[in-house]
C-alpha cells in the first residue's frame, strides 16, 4: 500500500521513471557528484545521466546469504557502487536475522504469530525458549531467538536432526489463526503444504535486515571519514544507508523510519543543494570504464559459471558469517572469498544478446555481492565482541570500553579491506546489558 501510494503521487507530479535501468557507476567531478552511468536492460545500451545531486535508495544486501527474506534484487548494488568509488561502508558487521523464516525459503512469518501465542518447539516437542529467556520466552528479541534456534540445531535438537525447528500454533483457536495471523496459514499452506491448525510449521532464521550501509548524516548526505565530511551532492536513504538510528540491532517496523523520515529529509536537502549549485562538467566518455567491464564479462573465458559462484558465496556466508560467528570461521571465510573472487575472473556470459540480457546483469550483481561480503566479513572479524546483530561465539560479551564505535570499511586498490573507526554519539540513554 505504501509503495502504491508513493507511485501514484509520483505519477500525479509528473515524475519520470526509467524502469529496468541498472545504475553501475557513480560519476564524480573534483569530488562533487556529477551523475550516474546506467544500463538499459531493454536495449543493452549504457546511458549517462548528468545530475547535480544523486540519492541512492537501492535497498539492502541480504542476498549475500543463502536464506534471506530479501527480494532477489537486493544484491547491495548501491553500496558496492559507492564502495568502489572509495567511499566507506559503515557498521557492516551488524546484520539482523529474523528467527521465523519458512524453512529453505526465508519467506518471513511475522512476529505477530508469536505475539498471539505461537511457540517454538524442538524435535522433542520442548518449548525451548523457556531455557534461553525464562521471563519473556518466545517473545525475546530477534537476535536472541535466532541464536537459540541455532543452538538447538547445533546440539542435535533440530527436527529430524535437520537445520530447522517448529513454529507451533495448533493450540490456538482456529478463528484466531484465520483472522489475526492469516499470513502463517497462507504461507504454510502455499509454500510448504502444511495445515497450521493441525501441523507445526518448519522454520529457521533468515537474513532479514542490514543495519550497516553507506554512511549518512541526518539530512541523508553521504559522509566520509571519522570527521564525517559530506560528499557534495551525494545522498542515500533506506536500508542501503547507515544514519544509524538502528544502532547494532533494529527494532521491528523501524525500517519505515529510514525510508519515510530520511527519504523526505534527503529529498528536501537535494532540492536546496541543486538550487544553489551549477551542473558539474563531465570528462569525455565517462561511461568508458563501465563499458569495458561489461565487455570483459561478455568475452570472458567461460571457465566458471556465475550462478555456481553465487551459490557457494551465499552458502558460506550463511554458515560462517550468519547468526553465530567465530574468528576461525571468519578467517576461513576470507580465504574462501578470495578464492571465489579469483574464480569470478574466469566467468563469462553465454548470452551475447543486447535485449534483456539478464545473465549479464546477474554476473555484474555477483561482483557487487562479493564486494559487500568482503566488507561484512572484515568488519565482523575485527570486532571481537558481541553486540546486537553481531554475535561472536568466541567473544560473547559486549565490550563498551573498546567497541562503542562505528566501523568504516574501505576498499583498497588491491581489493583488500581497510578498517577505520569513529565514536558513537550517545544520547540521553546509557548503554546497558540486556537481561530477560
Amino acid at each position: 500500500m505504501i509503495l502504491q501510494t508513493l507511485y501514484q503521487q509520483c505519477i500525479k507530479r509528473g515524475v519520470r521513471f526509467f524502469n529496468e535501468f541498472y545504475v553501475l557507476d557513480l560519476l564524480l567531478t573534483d569530488g562533487r557528484t556529477a551523475g550516474v552511468v546506467a544500463y538499459d536492460l531493454a536495449t543493452g545500451e549504457l546511458h549517462v545521466f548528468r545530475a547535480k545531486a544523486v540519492l541512492f535508495a537501492t535497498g539492502g544486501y541480504g542476498r549475500i546469504f543463502k536464506i534471506t527474506s530479501n527480494a532477489h534484487a537486493l544484491t547491495g548494488d548501491g553500496l558496492a557502487v559507492c564502495y568502489r568509488r572509495g567511499f566507506p561502508l559503515e557498521d557492516m558487521e551488524f546484520f539482523q536475522f529474523h528467527p521465523t523464516g519458512i524453512y529453505k525459503m526465508g519467506i518471513l512469518i511475522s512476529e505477530a504469530v508469536r505475539g498471539e501465542g505461537g511457540i517454538l518447539i524442538n524435535n522433542g516437542g520442548e518449548r525451548f525458549m523457556e531455557r534461553y529467556a525464562p521471563t519473556i520466552k518466545d517473545l525475546a528479541p530477534r537476535d536472541m531467538v535466532s541464536r537459540a534456534i541455532y543452538q538447538e540445531i547445533k546440539e542435535g535438537r533440530g527436527i529430524d536432526k535437520k537445520d530447522y525447528v517448529y513454529l507451533d500454533v495448533r493450540h490456538l483457536d482456529p478463528h484466531v489463526i484465520e483472522t489475526k495471523i492469516p499470513d502463517v496459514t497462507e504461507f504454510a499452506r502455499v509454500y510448504l503444504g502444511v495445515e497450521p491448525t493441525r501441523e507445526p510449521v518448519p522454520i529457521q532464521p533468515t537474513a532479514h535486515y542490514g543495519m550497516g550501509g553507506i554512511p549518512t548524516d541526518t539530512e541523508a548526505r553521504v559522509v566520509v571519514g571519522t570527521e564525517e565530511s559530506s560528499v557534495p551532492g551525494l545522498y542515500a536513504a533506506g536500508e542501503c544507508a547507515c544514519v544509524s538510528v538502528h544502532g547494532a540491532n533494529r527494532l521491528g517496523t523501524n525500517s519505515l523510519l529510514d525510508i519515510v523520515v530520511f527519504g523526505r529529509r534527503g529529498g528536501r536537502d537535494m532540492a536546496r543543494y541543486a538550487s544553489e549549485n551549477e551542473l558539474p562538467s563531465l570528462a569525455p566518455r565517462p561511461e568508458t570504464a563501465t563499458l569495458d567491464e561489461l565487455r570483459e564479462l561478455l568475452r570472458g573465458p567461460n571457465l566458471e559459471f556465475a550462478a555456481d559462484i553465487r551459490s557457494e558465496l551465499q552458502r558460506h556466508m550463511f554458515d560462517l558469517c550468519g547468526v553465530v560467528r567465530t574468528e576461525k570461521g571468519l578467517l576461513d571465510l576470507q580465504r574462501i572469498l578470495a578464492g571465489l573472487r579469483e574464480r569470478y575472473r574466469l566467468i563469462g556470459v553465454h548470452d551475447r544478446g543486447k535485449v534483456f540480457n539478464t545473465e549479464l546483469m546477474e554476473a555484474v550483481e555477483l561482483g557487487f555481492l562479493l564486494d559487500v561480503s568482503d566488507a561484512v566479513v572484515a568488519a565482523a572479524l575485527t570486532r571481537d565482541e558481541s553486540r546486537g546483530g553481531h554475535y561472536r561465539e568466541d567473544h560473547p560479551i559486549r565490550d563498551d570500553d573498546r567497541w562503542l564505535t562505528h566501523s568504516l570499511a574501505y576498499r583498497e586498490d588491491d581489493g583488500m579491506v581497510r578498517m577505520e573507526y569513529k565514536s558513537v554519539k550517545l544520547g540521553r540513554y546509557v548503554p546497558m546489558e540486556r537481561k530477560y
